[in-house]
């Protein structure tokens, strides 16, 4: 597929703006998608991954080149298409694992960053997949484990108005790659932030008996967000302000302090979000704390009315001979007459001392 640039209406390439990604039921399990964009020219091309080695276009000079690899992970396959890159055997070796911490690493004539992304399952479960980024002078190439659909609105955009790219650097397009891979943790906190207001409107309905265990998986899926994104924040620091990154430089720094802004953001809002979820078990604690001993104090006094009954019982259940009471007449309805009279009085007592 190639299209040419339209001369109507340039615009940008919106990068403030956040979407969900887009559906990837029907994309393929195994794809190259390359985009190749100039000054004055633009192209798409997209290659299925089988067996069989995909030709995949060259380049032209002043050209930059942006290779998406989705689910492409035969080690031969890789080195034969990396190979006029010059990509190092250990940065390989780290596209085909699937337990990367974020991380940047400079090999000289292009840069190697590992992320994650994330997202949530129809069945609450928090997945996590890898994304790698390979930013040389004039070529991006990015890897996914799975067909996330995560730079789908991106080709799309490119596709649809591709003036928004011609000319620019590599340095923007690592940027457009980089802020999108951001804007997806702004959607799963979102719906991550959703789920901690939904479980505190809940959190004193009687009939939600599980709540405590989604506090704890909230608990635990702040930790793992967390523990992300902390690195993270080192590799957009590291862009921004070290001079020795040749690629970005000059306008570039700019767009990167963005993006480290837009983590930094992430950080707190995921902060706050963490500490509501620890002071929401404190409260259920203390909920379900409050809610014991209300019990214990109505069967407390359960216990109290039914001791002095008790007691009375078991005196005129003796077997004694010398006991006047025995023969009144109506000493039976006389002794029920002061049970209920001590019954009486200990719930008045109890109502007038809030026990009740």
């Amino acid at each position: 597929m190639s299209k040419q640039p339209n001369s109507a209406d340039p615009a940008e390439i919106p990068q403030d703006q956040t979407v969900p990604r887009s559906n990837t039921d029907n994309a393929p399990r195994s794809a190259i998608h390359q985009t190749l964009y100039s000054a004055d020219t633009f192209a798409q091309h997209d290659y299925l991954a089988g067996k069989k080695l995909p030709d995949i276009a060259r380049p032209q000079a002043g050209q930059t080149n942006w290779l998406h690899f989705v689910g492409i992970n035969d080690a031969t396959l890789l080195k034969y298409t990396l190979e006029p890159y010059g990509i190092h055997e250990l940065v390989i070796e780290d596209i085909l694992s699937r337990k990367q911490r974020p991380k940047i690493e400079d090999y000289g004539n292009y840069l190697f960053i590992a992320a994650q992304v994330y997202h949530y399952t129809a069945a609450g479960k928090l997945n996590s997949d890898q994304v790698y980024l390979i930013i040389g002078k004039d070529f991006v190439l990015s890897f996914q484990q799975k067909p996330l659909g995560l730079f789908s609105q991106l080709r799309r955009q490119m596709s649809e108005n591709p003036r928004g790219i011609l000319g620019k650097n590599t340095a923007f397009l690592a940027y457009c790659l980089l802020d999108r891979i951001v804007d997806d943790y702004f959607i799963v906190l979102e719906e991550y932030n959703n789920r901690v207001e939904a479980i505190d409107k809940s959190l004193f309905k009687d009939e939600n008996s599980d709540i405590l265990g989604k506090i704890d998986r909230l608990k635990r899926d702040a930790v793992r967000l967390r523990r992300t994104l902390l690195p993270l924040r080192d590799v957009f620091y590291q862009l921004a302000v070290r001079v020795d990154f040749t690629i970005f430089k000059g306008e570039s720094t700019v767009y990167l302090r963005d993006v480290y802004d837009h983590n930094m953001q992430l950080l707190e809002s995921l902060d706050a979000s963490r500490d509501m979820v620890l002071s929401m078990m404190d409260i259920y604690l203390s909920f379900q704390s409050n809610r014991m001993n209300q019990q214990m104090r109505v069967l407390t006094v359960i216990t109290i009315i039914f001791m002095p009954l008790t007691v009375i019982t078991g005196i005129y259940g003796m077997n004694f001979d010398n006991m006047p009471e025995l023969h009144w007449h109506y000493g039976y309805f006389i002794v029920l007459g002061l049970m209920l009279c001590i019954i009486v009085g200990l719930l008045i007592f109890f109502s007038r001392r809030k026990w009740l």
